[in-house]
């Protein structure tokens, strides 16, 4: 055999002999071993507390009294231990795993609301600077002249020639009785001008040129952007037919969006500054006319409105603006940083630090947020410290153990008092304390007539009934049975 080949076979059986050996020794028992598991899981048990209830991590709101399997998963129940103090509500972390973990504390602080609140707008035309155009009287286009929507129109520019033939008649009839000389007829003939929808500037027109006008140059009244022109040269129309719509420019308004949470702070007359970025560096200034009831379903915004004066024309609807708007004085308030908050979709939460690496889920009521600060209305005080960094994962570990959090504390409901029932009845007996009464029907109580006793709310209403006496009665429910509270003594019939 080779040599070699030899010393390799020896040395392998040696390194198998010897790991066999090694593996027996590690698998004899010795005297240092550790605990039993039982001896082990009394020792954690005595070392973590008394056990204040059993759950599932994964249903942790659910709790049990007594250990066993869980009915949700095919797991074990978990229990869990009373913490510092017993308080279970808290969760403690270990101040290295914190630092581990990156978390970051916030001071609750007491301060003022912003003064102002950051919005954005558009301009949009003025819908009250409008004028529409209209056909005073039946006729025909002769002419319409280069004319588009959107065109910048001044004002008396000329929109469309119309032939109105009942005009001319009329006309013709005016220069004939003109010529006659009675004042009284040529005011008669006058007014039927008038009265026919010919426009002063053209009956002036004719008067002072002696002859008949047979087309109308249609104008526009206002200057502005020319929103609409329906009229085509040799259209037929009709009396009132629509000819153009044209928008002024003299003032725009701004349409500014709020958010729904800022509603509380909206008023009419708040000044607002608008910066466009159309005109960098200039502030426009005006004040909030109108605040419109209907809320944008898509954006859940509620929309301002502010006029603009605009008489150089510069301001063109469309434009976006930077709007800035001016709170009414409010009082101080607590706040803390916005991303402190955990919003479960039914409340707020916020993880509230106690020191030594001690954390307890508070529940908080909100108000509004600006500047990254959110306001606090209940649930807080101040001073108090929150997490303001990692805490969805001290979330998470609060659920996977079960702890409940804070909740708000609510005010006593204000006690409702019973309903006060009416009847009609015939004392049989009374005394200071108690009355019997053979009384008709409690219709609002469901109690048929009958004869019983009740008890006197206070012994002044017996004063002057009697035996006999027919009386209204008032009963109220309480917890001792139907006490009288109100009792009228009714006039015999003869």
């Amino acid at each position: 055999m080779n040599p070699r080949i030899y010393q390799g076979a020896l040395l392998a059986g040696i390194s198998l002999v010897l790991s066999a050996a090694g593996g027996y020794w590690l698998a004899q028992p010795r005297s240092d071993a550790m605990p039993a598991p039982a001896t082990q899981q009394a020792s954690a048990t005595a070392d973590r507390g008394e056990v204040l209830y059993w759950y599932d991590p994964m249903y942790p709101q659910q709790r049990f009294d007594q250990p066993g399997q869980s009915p949700f998963m095919d797991m074990q129940l978990v229990p869990r231990y009373a913490g510092a103090g017993g308080d279970s509500a808290v969760l403690s972390i270990d101040p290295s795993v914190s630092q581990n973990l990156g978390m970051r504390l916030a001071t609750v602080t007491r301060g003022m609301p912003p003064s102002s609140l950051e919005a954005v707008g558009s301009l949009a035309f003025n819908a009250r600077d409008m004028a529409i155009v209209q056909a005073r009287s039946g006729g025909f286009v002769e002419r319409v002249y280069a004319l588009a929507p959107n065109d910048l129109l001044a004002a008396g520019a000329p929109l469309a020639d119309l032939l109105v033939p009942q005009w001319v008649a009329a006309q013709e009839e005016f220069l004939a009785l003109r010529q006659l000389g009675e004042p009284a007829l040529l005011a008669a003939a006058r007014q039927r001008l008038r009265l026919s929808g010919m426009p002063p500037a053209l009956i002036a027109q004719v008067e002072r040129s002696g002859k008949s006008q047979a087309l109308w140059t249609v104008t526009s009244p206002i200057a502005g952007v020319l929103q609409e022109l329906n009229v085509r040269q040799g259209m037929t129309l009709a009396a009132g037919a629509p000819l153009a719509t044209i928008n002024g420019l003299r003032s725009v308004w701004l349409e500014v969006a709020v958010p729904e949470a800022e509603a509380a702070g909206l008023r009419g007359g708040q000044p607002v500054e608008a910066r466009l970025p159309a005109f960098p560096g200039e502030v426009l200034t005006g004040k909030v006319g109108a605040i419109l009831p209907a809320a944008e379903p898509n954006s859940r915004t509620l929309r301002l409105r502010v006029e603009l004066d605009n008489p150089d024309g510069r301001l063109r609807p469309g434009l976006t603006a930077q709007v800035r708007l001016q709170r009414p004085a409010a009082q101080a308030t607590l706040f803390i940083p916005s991303e402190a908050v955990i919003r479960t979709g039914r409340r707020a939460l916020v993880m509230l630090g106690e020191g030594a690496g001690r954390y307890r889920p508070v529940e908080v009521r909100l108000g509004r947020e600006a500047e990254g600060q959110t306001e606090v209305l209940q649930g807080l005080e101040e001073g108090q410290q929150v997490v303001a960094s990692g805490q969805f994962l001290l979330d998470s570990e609060a659920s996977l153990r079960g702890l409940l959090a804070q909740g708000l504390a609510t005010p006593p409901a204000a006690p409702v008092q019973a309903a006060l029932h009416e009847a009609d009845g015939q004392v049989v007996a009374i005394d200071n304390a108690s009355l019997t009464l053979a009384h008709g029907p409690f219709k609002t109580l469901g109690m048929p007539g009958m004869t019983m006793s009740f008890t006197l709310a206070d012994p002044a209403l017996a004063i002057g009934i009697e035996p006999g006496d027919a009386v209204r009665v008032g009963v109220r429910e309480s917890d001792d049975g139907l006490l009288v509270e109100r009792l009228d003594k009714l006039e015999q019939q003869p």
